[in-house]
């Protein structure tokens, strides 16, 4: 099982999805796009790449954020954040990920400086899955 996302020093980024279906959403991470599991229930964590991300369902407010409610996107659609995951051979990993039920809303587009598609987790929030080919010096 991978570590929990609690740092001795500095920080660690996670990223929190809100899910109607805790349990589905825990699947596809793992499942699908090859996730760790570090914890299971609610909240589900998983460890992906150097990342987490928390799974949990949504809720109204609360004494630290008073003012904001907690839901899956409402229209797929319609999108003010998203989760990107950079890959180091998009063609490996579209067929992989392809292979184990996820999908994608194209095939990887070449645009010049990076090849990159997109994905929709079970809760419909969008994922950018990108390879950079000319972003960086070396590459």
């Amino acid at each position: 099982m991978a570590e929990f996302p609690a740092p001795k020093d500095g920080i660690v980024l996670t990223h929190f999805i809100v899910s109607d279906d805790v349990e589905r959403s825990r699947r596809f991470y793992t499942d699908v796009l090859g996730a760790e599991l570090v914890r299971e229930g609610e909240p589900s964590i998983v460890a992906l790449a150097n990342s987490w991300i928390i799974i949990n369902v949504g809720g109204g407010p609360t004494d630290d954020k008073p003012t904001v409610t907690l839901e899956p996107p409402r229209d797929p659609n319609r999108v003010g954040n998203f989760l990107s995951i950079r890959v180091a051979d998009m063609a490996a990993t579209y067929a992989d990920w392809s292979g184990r039920g996820a999908e994608f809303l194209t095939t990887p587009k070449d645009h010049g400086r990076e090849i990159r598609c997109y994905i929709r987790d079970p809760d419909g929030h969008l994922i950018e899955v990108g390879q950079a080919t000319g972003i960086l010096p070396d590459r």
